[in-house]
């Protein structure tokens, strides 16, 4: 997820189901997409305590294919792609940053191997443009012998919860024997349906990917099943309490992941690997500490509010409040001597509240972790 734009002029494969179940929609990057369904709070504890089902077909799918395939990813991310090889697991998936020559997050995005010359990439919805025409270059100026296929025909619908496997395999029986054994973090085609064991929320499940024509058939089936429809509201307060970053907000094209608490992405350990920002990150080592604020009284903590602390001051990245824990929590980044544990303020419309620094994630597999 990443910026809204004012006017929304894209639908997904399920836009038609959405208005017909009554969400209320707005705008996200360009496209409409639901809020929610009549009760943020209630999706949220869906996904917590049963499963509940998000359209995420505003994300676009590359399929990346190509003799050097492998070496253009391992020049092109923060993380190393050869670490899907010598996992020796078909279809594991890498979780990475696409930095700029300065170091800073292009975007965040998952990579899926099938084989050393065919992968799949999965783009936030935001950056998708930035980010096709970033890697297009990259591969015309390196003369890398490969291509890039936008996957625009598919509908990606995410699947998450302790019941949400079990829900997804009763409204899609013919995926189970191809996922039942599905490593966490790893995908696999099987049929017409790439399964993958991946998701935003902190909690297990799936996000399947299926031809548009069949997104709005398999939706009803998953509703069928028990799954409940979950719109952006409940994502972004899942992903919150789980230390989920988000583009945008958490990091941008200015800021390291380093900075960001996303420097176990960031894969120096083979020196022969100019991957690009590798020389940027170097050259400026973290500056900043991500850590997570819980709120001690009232109030809701939002994003880019001051952080006050005896190190001196940060800035809150991320906030609202945790439907699991009940209380305001937000993402912070503080002066490297900052630990988890110590009281700090934050400043609430002129006033300075206390609030206490914690290690992230909040919440994790329905679990408070605080």
């Amino acid at each position: 997820m990443s910026a809204v734009h004012p006017v929304p002029s894209r639908h997904t494969p399920l836009h038609a189901v959405h208005l017909a179940s009554k969400a209320h929609m707005v705008d996200f990057a360009g496209w409409s997409m639901p809020l929610h369904y009549g009760s943020q709070i209630r999706e949220h504890h869906a996904v917590r305590r049963d499963a509940g089902m998000f359209d995420v077909s505003h994300m676009l799918a590359l399929d990346l294919e190509g003799f050097d395939a492998t070496r253009w990813l391992r020049a092109l991310l923060a993380n190393d792609a050869a670490r899907l090889a010598r996992s020796g697991v078909p279809g594991k998936a890498l979780y990475s940053c696409m930095l700029n020559e300065r170091g800073g997050v292009i975007d965040d995005l998952i990579v899926y191997r099938f084989d050393d010359a065919r992968y799949r990439i999965v783009v936030n919805a935001g950056r998708a443009a930035a980010d096709l025409a970033w890697m297009r270059q990259h591969i015309a100026s390196n003369g890398i012998n490969a291509s890039l296929g936008e996957r625009r025909d598919l509908a990606m619908i995410a699947v998450q919860g302790p019941n949400a496997r079990a829900m997804a395999w009763q409204a899609l029986p013919e995926i189970r024997p191809g996922s039942a054994a599905l490593a966490p973090f790893s995908g696999a085609q099987i049929g017409g349906v790439f399964v993958a064991r991946t998701g935003y929320t902190g909690e297990d499940g799936f996000e399947l990917s299926v031809p548009a024509a069949r997104a709005a058939a398999v939706w009803q089936a998953l509703a069928a099943a028990g799954v409940a429809p979950c719109g952006l509201g409940a994502r972004d307060t899942l992903r919150l309490e789980a230390g989920m970053n988000l583009h945008g907000q958490d990091m941008d094209e200015t800021v390291s992941p380093l900075d960001a608490g996303l420097a176990w992405t960031v894969d120096f350990s083979d020196p022969a690997r100019a991957f690009t920002g590798r020389a940027a990150l170097a050259a400026h080592p973290a500056a900043w500490r991500m850590l997570g604020l819980v709120l001690e009284g009232r109030g809701v903590l939002r994003a880019r509010m001051p952080v006050f602390t005896a190190a001196g001051a940060g800035e809150t990245t991320s906030g609202g409040f945790s439907p699991t824990l009940e209380k305001s929590i937000a993402f912070a980044r503080l002066p490297l001597s900052v630990t988890a544990g110590e009281t700090v303020e934050v400043d609430l419309r002129g006033k300075r509240l206390p609030a206490r620094t914690v290690e992230l994630p909040f919440v994790r597999h329905g679990k408070t972790l605080i």
